[in-house]
């Protein structure tokens, strides 16, 4: 792949000014790193794409302009076809976009986790040091919590990727907690 981390995290920045996106999108490109090491995928191509999955959604926050438009501009700047595609299929509204690849089901699979785990770890002091998948399941009960955030979607990303959930969440937390510092999830004081 031509393209490194660092030109990724610049177009990332580029298109995204909130923090808390530019976070998420830090947090899926480290659950994508880990679960590249898993499979023995390329961990550079599955972070980069981890990391760039929403870089078009501040501008263009709207079906199906994200993910179509980050998509064309990547095809513009000449970014891998199977990075581009993982990222069209990762939203559930592009009928001609099924995930069929590897590299598709972990994105779609770290995606909604990644912001939900990110939710529960907020309302903790210890944020993510010491969360658990069990805690996680404990609030994915609660309709109310983090209520944006689709249950069905995580479920259906582990069964995708034929990770047994509690497995998978534990695996994502893990994953943050190497750059819960980048994230702005360090224990509280």
């Amino acid at each position: 792949m031509n393209f490194t981390r660092d030109d990724a995290y610049r177009l990332m920045c580029q298109y995204t000014q909130s923090e808390s996106l530019r976070k998420h999108m830090l947090a899926v490109e480290a659950a994508m790193r880990a679960y590249a090491r898993r499979f023995g995928q390329d961990e550079e191509k599955w972070g980069i794409t981890g990391l760039l999955h929403d870089f078009d959604y501040e501008r263009w926050p709207n079906p199906p302009d994200h993910p179509l438009k980050g998509a064309a501009i990547l095809t513009e700047l000449g970014y891998p076809e199977d990075v581009i595609y993982a990222i069209k299929a990762h939203a559930d509204y592009l009928p001609d976009c099924p995930r069929v690849s590897l590299l598709d089901k972990a994105l779609y699979a770290c995606d909604e986790l990644a912001g939900f785990i990110t939710a529960v770890a907020l309302v903790r002091p210890g944020r993510l040091q010491g969360l658990t998948a069990k805690s996680v399941r404990k609030k994915m009960k609660q309709k109310s919590f983090a209520a944006n955030v689709s249950r069905e979607d995580i479920i259906r990303g582990a069964e995708d990727l034929g990770v047994e959930l509690n497995e998978h969440i534990q695996f994502v937390i893990d994953a943050m907690a190497q750059v819960a510092d980048r994230l702005g999830l360090e224990p509280v004081e």
